[in-house]
């Protein structure tokens, strides 16, 4: 083997090192979102079904959201805010760019929560819904599943008056202008006493799949072993193809006559299959 020759697969070695490392790096991200996704799927079997508890006992006054509480039912007493109702713009619901309902509730200790009580379809002939139903007036009993807030848009898009692009708590606070707002946490609407219709359509129960990440990381691990395995049978070829070419050119062959005869001799024989099948497929 000359200096060139080693060179050359010392390129391919290091070629599928590199590889092997990046289907590494993309193997263990991959592990981690799965890791993130079990995390979450274990939060809801934990608390989507859970007795609901009240408000305090959850998000006590003056404390903050704990994220091991997302999901959880919590009971909140007082009246809503009617007049301070918000539309969430763009939300995908029932394969339209739907809206949310977001309506402010004040509870009895005097702190305002958002309550997102369903999705409603643009209507026919425009972009916005043709109405938004009214929540209950007076004082209510309202179960809900708490969620955490959501970021503004990377975009930078804004909304309407009355609307918002998403979510996002604290500026939904001041929208409102509410004092004691709780601005890390937000509750699903589960039912309302005294119940009123109509009211928007129910979200949809969180989705219990798992996802594709552990197929992905297990792919990349795959993929790695494949480079790998892809040189070793372009330098066991090569080194094939040397072993002829000095066995031929011990016997008087030159290495290029010799590359000739073995490509025709590939050709014939691709040539006889080509017929046999051929014959195979053809009436007799």
């Amino acid at each position: 083997m000359n200096g060139r020759t080693a060179l050359r697969w010392s390129g391919y070695v290091g070629f599928a090192i590199a590889f092997a490392v990046a289907c590494a790096f993309l193997s263990n991200w991959q592990f981690d979102r799965n890791a993130w996704r079990d995390a979450q799927l274990d939060l809801i079997a934990a608390n989507y079904d859970a007795e609901p508890v009240p408000l305090a006992d959850v998000v006590p006054i003056g404390g903050t959201f704990d994220a091991g509480d997302e999901w959880h039912p919590i009971i909140l007493e007082g009246e809503y805010l009617a007049e301070q109702t918000l539309l969430v713009r763009n939300r995908a619901h029932g394969g339209t760019s739907a809206f949310e309902v977001l309506v402010p509730f004040q509870t009895d200790d005097g702190r305002v929560m958002i309550v997102d009580r369903g999705w409603l379809p643009p209507a026919e002939d425009s972009p916005d819904p043709a109405a938004v139903p009214a929540p209950p007036s007076g004082k209510t009993t309202v179960i809900v599943r708490l969620r955490p807030g959501e970021q503004l848009p990377s975009s930078g898009r804004s909304a309407p008056e009355g609307q918002v692009p998403t979510i996002h708590l604290p500026l939904i606070g001041e929208t409102i202008g509410a004092e004691e707002f709780i601005d890390e946490a937000y509750g699903l609407m589960v039912s309302e006493d005294p119940a009123v219709t109509p009211v928007p359509q129910a979200l949809s129960s969180p989705s219990e799949d798992p996802g594709p990440y552990l197929s992905y990381a297990i792919q990349w691990i795959l993929f790695a072993v494949m480079g790998f395995a892809f040189i070793w049978y372009m330098i066991r070829t090569e080194i094939r193809y040397r072993r002829e070419d000095a066995e031929e050119a011990a016997g008087g062959e030159s290495a290029a006559s010799a590359r000739r005869r073995r490509a025709d001799a590939r050709r014939d024989r691709d040539m006889q299959d080509e017929d046999a099948l051929v014959d195979e497929l053809t009436p007799g």
